[in-house]
């Protein structure tokens, strides 16, 4: 399990971006990918799975 923080994420479109915590790393977030509804600036924890383009985030809650 990872922590991080909510960078950007789109309501409208379903999708964003987390950046990890303690680190410059980004992954791509997807509406399927949610436990719990996230927002910008939220603090969450998330499993990475290897998607078309790279990790993704999924079972991705508020922490």
């Amino acid at each position: 399990m990872n922590n991080g923080k909510v960078k950007f994420f789109n309501q409208t479109k379903g999708f964003g971006f987390i950046q990890e915590e303690d680190s410059d790393k980004e992954y791509f977030v997807h509406a399927t990918g949610l436990i719990d509804e996230i927002r910008e600036n939220d603090d969450v924890t998330f499993d990475l799975k290897e998607g078309k383009k790279g990790l993704n985030a999924v079972n991705v809650r508020l922490a």
